[in-house]
């Protein structure tokens, strides 16, 4: 057996994060003109040196694009499905939601890589970011695989648990089963940006977003309506065409990380199965898988209480869940930069400007959200009819949205902290963040407010839930709202205290 010293030297996890002479792994400064200046652009900027507000909008910028393009699919779908019918936008908003919930289950392990890349990355250490990356795609792709396998066979009776009509099931069920395969192949689209992403290039991810959305919504109409010959199929040809655009993007995505296209350069040859690295990095992505999915099921949850005030309410919620998602634009963007900055500069041995970067961010994002959420409330009955004809479902629709404006006021703070606390390594505290605030704050209070009577039971106990105010459906809308206003009162004290920047990651 080789000693200890031989074997710290070969492997990738043998180059401390803190290690800061170059090896002949990593790349060569390049000088700031000339023809070096393309390659250094191409590859990514040292977000760790320079102007904080530049890195994070060179950044930022190509991620709020894809975030844009991201959330066409979803609003897309729900614009077809409303030249169906009202059963459709609930069963495809239905649909949507049990997607979600498989992909906010992977993105965990996403997070725990990114954060473990850009650490790397941020320490110059390049051939650990590359074996690091490795290591989380294997975690990734074979939860994504599983979940979808499970989707897929159990779509009928995930539908029905929710109390929907039979005229929703059967609008969703086939939709279902193709965005269960979807959320598969979105996955392996997703880990390829991510690692792009927190190596310092979001350009590429962004290229790959563009291909993808693109043939999502050209390939659509003619697999929905039959154009040129190709089947009938209805709102289920929306979810095979989403299929088909996902696999695109992920090739274009894995073709970049193979052809060394940013900081990271993957090799199969290099790959070997990291039993403590894949530990560590499900230590580390768990929390995150846990916040992402039980947000998700929280969503579900929610929606089975919609559901007892008929179709139409779940078609509502169903619009206004999508409403959401435009509110997220810049948010999400925004928070994965800076999160990627944060993760980088606790790896460069710069906490200071890992913490100014958050503040920055919550600026720009704070601004974004006020003019959002103030058009949403002006325009929320235009919006609206953007997706559904039925003149009975647009007014019902645009009240639960202006409830609603008021969460989305803090919609991209808690973007901005939680993914800085994540990619810093820090995931468990958004997950109990999380927790308290949708458990212990808004599903009870969307039962309370509603105004009907529900029953909670377990091990032969059953309680009743007190009913506070009888506000309808309304009551759950301004359950959810409440409940974003207090995950930000406990993000700001969290981010001051400041254990997150402390998180030892690799």
């Amino acid at each position: 057996m080789p000693p200890a010293e031989s074997e710290n030297a070969s492997s990738p996890l043998g180059q401390t994060a803190t290690a800061a002479p170059a090896t002949a792994t990593e790349a060569p400064a390049l000088p700031h003109d000339g023809p070096s200046r393309r390659a250094r652009d191409l590859k990514g900027r040292d977000l760790t040196q320079g102007s904080i507000p530049r890195n994070l909008w060179w950044l930022a910028w190509p991620q709020v694009v894809e975030g844009v393009f991201n959330v066409t699919d979803q609003l897309l779908d729900i614009f077809w499905a409303g030249l169906i019918g009202t059963s459709t936008i609930a069963g495809v908003g239905t649909a949507q939601t049990f997607k979600q919930l498989v992909m906010s289950g992977r993105m965990g392990l996403d997070t725990a890589m990114r954060a473990q890349v850009a650490r790397a990355i941020g320490a110059k250490n390049f051939r650990l970011a590359n074996h690091l990356a490795l290591q989380g795609f294997t975690l990734s792709a074979s939860f994504s695989l599983a979940l979808a396998i499970v989707g897929v066979l159990l779509t009928v009776p995930l539908l029905r648990m929710l109390g929907l009509g039979q005229d929703v099931i059967d609008a969703g069920a086939n939709y279902l089963r193709l965005q269960f395969v979807a959320a598969a192949a979105f996955s392996f689209r997703q880990m390829g940006g991510a690692a792009l992403q927190a190596a310092g290039n979001a350009i590429i991810p962004l290229k790959a977003t563009t291909l993808t959305r693109a043939t999502h919504i050209l390939l659509s109409p003619f697999l929905i309506f039959g154009w040129l010959g190709l089947p009938e199929m209805g709102i289920p040809g929306a979810a095979l065409a989403d299929v088909l655009a996902q696999v695109l993007g992920a090739v274009w995505n894995f073709r970049a990380l193979f052809t060394g296209q940013s900081h990271l350069h993957l090799s199969v040859r290099e790959y070997r199965l990291d039993p403590p690295v894949l530990l560590r990095t499900t230590k580390i992505g768990l929390p995150a898988s846990v916040t992402g999915m039980e947000r998700s099921i929280a969503q579900l949850v929610v929606l089975g209480i919609v559901a007892t005030f008929g179709t139409l309410a779940v078609a509502a919620f169903s619009l206004t869940r999508r409403a959401e998602n435009l509110a997220h634009l810049g948010a999400q963007g925004m928070g994965g930069a800076t999160g990627v900055l944060v993760g980088q500069n606790l790896g460069a041995g710069s906490p200071d400007r890992a913490r100014k970067t958050v503040y920055w961010a919550v600026g720009y994002v704070s601004m974004l959200a006020a003019i959002t959420a103030a058009l949403m409330f002006v325009f929320a009955n235009p919006l609206m009819r953007v997706f559904t004809r039925n003149p009975d479902l647009v007014p019902l629709a645009a009240s639960w949205l202006r409830i609603l404006v008021i969460s989305y006021l803090f919609l991209g703070l808690g973007q901005v902290f939680m993914q800085s606390f994540n990619t810093a390594g820090d995931t468990l505290a958004p997950m109990l963040i999380t927790l308290m605030c949708i458990w212990g704050v808004q599903q009870p209070l969307a039962m309370m407010l509603s105004g009907e009577s529900f029953h909670l039971g377990a091990f032969g106990l059953s309680v009743v839930v007190p009913i506070v105010a009888h506000l309808g459906q309304f009551g759950i809308a301004w359950a959810m709202s409440m409940s974003g206003l207090v995950r930000i009162a406990l993000y700001v004290p969290y981010f001051f205290w400041g254990p997150w920047m402390k998180k030892r990651v690799i």
